[in-house]
């Protein structure tokens, strides 16, 4: 139940997976040194639905007992103690494992004469450092499951911008988008810039739920998202969008109206923030009265630029609204205004005018 293991005990035999049973221990190597911020470890503290720390204490019935490895929440002094499992796990000694890359994968081949975007440790043979892409070129093909958390891991987000001298990308845009796991997994795609904290725990869950035997694997859309979380758009869930049909739109942030006309683009991204929240149900974007810039996406943030502007098309979708959204503005202004008054029959006077009909009346 430990969250990370030291030099002495990190080595073990790779276990086999009869078929229709699960595993009983499993380990959940986390990189983060791809190109990211760590907001998306931090983020990932934050989740509730469960917390991360009821997975590793093993106190949710029926996952597998977990080994967290992840140098935020790791309780090593870091260097070789903390980077053992890793080399274990390169090495084929240390199965099965659940492999989490955090930030975006920078391209390698296009620096010429030595160098590197990135590292995560030394080669204790020469000291060199080993770079994020050498990492997920050894532990990758040996993975039992392979999850990109946030934005920048799943499709390289601000890293891979246009004009970046990285030549950053996703995970799966590095793997190829075919890629299965030994597992026999595709890779899980858990975008948001950050994650939303339930959202990765959530979908972590149902993998090790998975991996127990418990579970089938967790249906992904075709950029494999869970299907559950991202299947809908964030104006579905949206608190505000009853004002999009009646086409009352905010003007500035101080409104609680339909913000498209201020750079909303909730219509189209696929996100359930609105609908979750973000931390115990509460906040997420439109909800404290931010804009959707459509962080999940993608094609975010190149396509979702300048932030702060009309998108595109919502001018048109908009005036198309108007008079539609005017008529049933004032129809239902009618209908509230009638509905807002009680019947004619209540009334103290010595005639009874309910409907009552006395020959009923013993």
């Amino acid at each position: 139940m430990s969250i990370d293991a030291g030099t002495e005990d990190v080595a073990r035999e790779p276990t086999s997976r009869p078929e229709g049973e699960g595993f009983e221990h499993i380990d959940i190597l986390w990189i983060s040194e791809g190109m990211s911020c760590d907001g998306d470890s931090v983020a990932m503290t934050a989740a509730s639905q469960p917390p991360i720390e009821d997975v590793v204490l093993g106190l949710i019935p029926g996952l597998p007992e977990v080994s967290l490895h992840n140098k935020v929440l790791s309780p090593t002094q870091g260097g070789d103690s903390f980077l053992a499992p890793f080399r274990a796990a390169a090495a084929g000694e240390l199965a099965p494992f659940i492999l989490v890359i955090e930030g975006s994968i920078p391209n390698q081949n296009i620096i010429s004469g030595g160098g590197y975007w990135t590292s995560f440790g030394n080669d204790p043979d020469t000291g060199e450092p080993l770079t994020l892409n050498w990492w997920i070129d050894h532990l990758a093909p040996k993975a039992w499951a392979v999850v990109a958390a946030g934005t920048c891991a799943t499709y390289g987000g601000i890293h891979a911008m246009a004009g970046n001298p990285t030549g950053c990308m996703g995970l799966a845009d590095y793997l190829g988008w075919d890629f299965k796991s030994t597992g026999g997994l595709p890779i899980v795609n858990v975008p948001g810039c950050p994650i939303q904290p339930d959202n990765f725990m959530e979908t972590l869950t149902w993998v090790l739920q998975h991996a127990a035997g418990d579970a089938p694997p967790p249906p992904l859309d075709q950029m494999l998202r869970p299907q559950w979380l991202f299947g809908k758009t964030v104006h579905e869930g949206c608190d505000r969008a009853g004002y999009y049909e009646q086409a009352d739109f905010a003007h500035d942030y101080n409104s609680p109206k339909c913000q498209v006309k201020v750079g909303c683009w909730g219509p189209v991204v696929n996100c359930d923030v609105p609908k979750r929240g973000w931390m115990g149900g509460i906040g997420g974007c439109p909800n404290v009265g931010g804009i959707c810039i459509g962080c999940t996406m993608p094609g975010f943030p190149d396509k979702f630029m300048p932030f702060m502007d009309e998108p595109p098309g919502g001018s048109l979708s908009s005036m198309i609204a108007k008079p539609y959204g005017a008529l049933i503005r004032r129809m239902r202004g009618l209908t509230n205004h009638a509905l807002n008054t009680e019947p004619k029959w209540h009334h103290n006077e010595p005639e009874l005018t309910s409907g009552y009909d006395p020959r009923w009346r013993p």
